[in-house]
C-alpha cells in the first residue's frame, strides 16, 4: 500500500468526521489537498468562482445540517476571499472549516508572492486559527480545529503550506474520536429558582425570542401560556417560533412590525430568549430584564441584565415551567394581541390599493405571491437590503422552511452564495434565493456555478435598478441618494445566455405564471422582476440621528407596508381571546 501524504491524511480526517464536499478554487498551494479530494470517493470539490462564495456556501450548507461545512482557497489572495463568508459564518455560529492554503513554508516572513498571514487575518472570525508548520503536527492540529468549529459554533481556520501538504503523512498519527455534535446546557437549580421567583412575582412577562429558540418551539408555547405572555422575536428567530403561536405579538427591530416593540416596554419582566439582539435603543430600560442564553459571553451586552441564565433555551424552559405559578390574568397578553392585529391592519393597508395593477411592480406584491407559490419545506436564502424587509414581512414560516440571511453579519451578495450551500446538502429541496440586483451583481460569476452543476436554484431577482436601503439611508439622514443608481442588463437574457432558465417580469399580471414556470424547470432559473424602486413608505418622525449604518436603531417603526399572512395569524389569534 503506497504511502499517504499529509494531503490524503487531511482528506481522510474530514470524511472521518462526516464532511460531504469542500467549496473553492483551486490554485497553486491548494492544488495537492484538492487533488486528494479527486482521489477520494468520499468527498466532492465544489469548484465555485470566487472564495468568498465557497465561504457562504459552506456556512449555509452548516446552517442547514447542523453539521461541520468545508471551504478553502489557495495562499494569498485566494484565501484572503474567503473572510467575508467567513466572519458571516462566524456570526451565524455555523460550524465552518476554513483551509487556508499558505507560500511554501521555507519563505514565510521573507516577502514571497502572495504572501498574506492568515493565522493574523482570521484571528476576528474563528474561535480556532493555528498553522500547520509540519507533516507531524497535522493530525491532532486539524482535529482540534475540528471540534472548535463544532463544539463552539462557529469558525476554525488551519493554514497549510503547499510544501507541507505535500509530504509523506506521519505513519502512527494520533487519531481519537471527533466531537460531532453540541451537547445541551442546563442552568444550575439556583437560577432556575431566582427566575422562578421573579416570573412568579411579574404581572406583565412578555418573551423575547432570537435564533436560540430552534428546537423549543414546543417549550416556548408551554411556557407563555402558563404565564400568559406576548412573544416577540428578533429576525433571526422569526423561522423558529412566529409559526403556530396563539401569543405572537410580531417582531422588533429595524424591520419591526406589530405590537412586539410595546410588548417588550410596557411589561414588568422581560425574558430575552436565545437573541444577541443588537438594537438596544428597542430595548427596554425601566424593567426587569432577565436573559437565557447558550453562550455566557453573550449575557448583559445588549442590555442590563437582572438575572442572567447561562444554559440552552429548551432545557431551562423544560425545568422552569413546572415549577412557575400558573397565571390566570390574560389582560395584557389580550391587549398586546389586539395592538398586534390592529398594527398589522393599518400597515396592510397600505399597499394593498391596486398593488396587483401597479407598474413597477410593488416589491411587496412579489414577495407575498413568492410565499405563496413556494413549497412548505423550501429554503429561502435572502440578500441583505430591502430583501430583508421583504423576508421579514411576508415568508410564512411553518416549521418546515428555512430563512437564511446575512442577519447578524449584514452583508451584500450572500443571497447567491447561500442557495449554493444550501441546495448541495439536498437537490430535491426547493432553495430560492431571494436576491436584489445590488447583490447578485456583486458575485453574479457564481450564477455560472449554478448552471456547472445543473443546481435547480431559483433566483428570484427584485429588480428595481437601486441600492434601495442604502438610498433609504439617506434620505432619512436628509442627504440626496448618491452612487446609488444601477444600469443593469436584461438579466433573464443573461440567465439564458449562460444556459438557464430565464425570464423576465414587468407587469403583475406576468409574476403568479412567470414564478411557477420557473418553479417547474428542473433545473436553475432566474425571475427578473422589475420593482418599484419608490415603494417604501416613510414615517414622518424620522430624525437624522436616528440612522447609524443599516440601523435606523432609534425608531419604534421603520418602514410601512404589509405584512402578508401574518395578519390572517394575528385575526385568528385575536378571536381566540376569551370574551369577558
Amino acid at each position: 500500500m503506497a504511502k499517504q501524504n499529509v494531503s490524503e491524511q487531511f482528506v481522510d480526517i474530514l470524511v472521518r468526521a462526516g464532511v460531504k464536499r469542500l467549496y473553492g478554487v483551486v490554485g497553486d498551494s491548494l492544488n495537492p489537498v484538492v487533488d486528494a479530494v479527486r482521489r477520494n470517493p468520499a468527498v466532492e470539490w465544489v469548484q465555485v468562482r470566487h472564495e468568498e462564495t465557497a465561504a457562504f456556501a459552506a456556512g449555509a450548507e452548516a446552517q442547514i445540517t447542523g453539521t461541520l461545512a468545508v471551504c478553502a482557497g489557495s495562499c494569498g489572495p485566494g484565501n484572503l476571499h474567503l473572510i467575508n463568508g467567513l466572519y458571516d459564518a462566524h456570526r451565524s455560529m455555523a460550524p465552518v472549516l476554513a483551509l487556508a492554503s499558505h507560500i511554501p513554508s521555507s519563505e514565510i516572513g521573507l516577502g514571497y508572492f502572495q504572501e498574506t498571514h492568515p493565522e493574523l487575518l482570521f484571528q476576528e472570525c474563528s474561535h480556532y486559527n493555528e498553522m500547520i508548520s509540519n507533516p507531524q503536527q497535522m493530525p491532532r492540529l486539524l482535529q482540534t480545529a475540528i471540534q472548535h468549529a463544532i463544539g463552539r459554533g462557529g469558525v476554525s481556520v488551519v493554514s497549510m503550506p503547499g510544501d507541507i501538504a505535500s509530504r509523506p503523512a506521519p505513519e502512527k498519527s494520533i487519531e481519537h474520536a471527533l466531537v460531532t455534535s453540541r451537547p445541551s446546557v442546563k442552568p444550575g437549580d439556583e437560577e432556575i429558582d431566582k427566575l422562578c421567583r421573579m416570573i412568579d412575582k411579574a404581572r406583565r412577562v412578555t418573551l423575547f425570542c432570537g435564533s436560540g429558540t430552534a428546537g423549543a418551539h414546543a417549550e416556548v408555547m408551554e411556557f407563555a401560556e402558563r404565564v400568559k405572555a406576548p412573544v416577540g422575536h428578533a429576525l433571526r428567530g422569526k423561522e423558529w417560533i412566529q409559526y403556530d403561536n396563539p401569543y405572537d405579538v410580531g417582531m422588533s427591530g429595524l424591520l419591526g412590525y406589530g405590537a412586539a416593540y410595546e410588548a417588550t416596554n410596557e411589561c414588568d419582566l422581560l425574558i430575552l430568549l436565545g437573541t444577541d439582539f443588537p438594537y438596544n435603543a428597542f430595548l427596554p430600560t425601566d424593567v426587569k430584564i432577565v436573559q437565557v442564553d447558550v453562550r455566557p459571553e453573550h449575557l448583559g451586552r445588549r442590555s442590563k441584565l437582572d438575572l442572567a441564565v447561562w444554559g440552552d433555551v429548551r432545557e431551562t424552559l423544560r425545568s422552569l415551567t413546572p415549577r412557575v405559578k400558573v397565571k390566570t390574568d390574560r389582560k395584557f397578553l389580550d391587549r398586546m394581541l389586539k395592538k398586534h392585529a390592529d398594527a398589522l391592519e393599518g400597515v396592510v393597508k397600505a399597499y394593498t390599493r391596486k398593488v396587483e395593477k401597479h407598474v413597477p411592480i410593488h416589491p411587496e406584491y412579489v414577495a407575498s405571491v413568492l410565499d405563496e407559490l413556494a413549497d412548505e419545506d423550501a429554503v429561502f436564502t435572502v440578500d441583505t437590503g430591502m430583501c430583508n424587509v421583504w423576508a421579514a414581512r411576508y415568508l410564512t414560516p411553518n416549521g418546515k422552511r428555512r430563512v437564511i440571511g446575512s442577519f447578524s453579519h449584514g452583508s451584500m451578495a450572500n443571497a447567491l452564495p447561500q442557495a449554493i450551500g444550501a441546495q448541495f446538502t439536498d437537490r430535491n429541496r426547493q432553495v430560492v434565493s431571494m436576491s436584489g440586483d445590488g447583490g447578485f451583481t456583486m458575485l453574479m460569476g457564481d450564477f455560472l456555478t449554478l448552471v456547472q452543476y445543473n443546481l435547480p436554484v431559483k433566483v428570484v431577482l427584485f429588480n428595481n435598478s437601486s441600492l434601495g436601503m442604502v438610498e433609504l439611508e439617506m434620505l432619512v439622514a436628509g442627504l440626496p441618494s448618491f452612487g446609488t443608481a444601477n444600469k443593469n442588463p436584461d438579466f433573464a437574457a443573461v440567465a439564458r445566455a449562460a444556459g438557464a432558465y430565464g425570464v423576465r417580469v414587468e407587469k403583475p399580471k406576468q409574476l403568479e405564471g412567470a414564478l411557477k414556470d420557473a418553479f417547474k424547470h428542473k433545473g436553475p432559473a432566474l425571475v427578473d422582476v422589475v420593482t418599484d424602486p419608490n415603494a417604501l413608505s416613510i414615517p414622518p418622525k424620522i430624525s437624522a440621528d436616528m440612522v447609524t449604518g443599516f440601523a435606523l436603531s432609534a425608531s419604534k417603526i421603520v418602514l410601512d407596508g404589509g405584512v402578508g399572512r401574518m395578519l390572517q395569524m394575528a385575526r385568528s389569534n385575536l378571536r381566540n381571546v376569551p370574551r369577558p
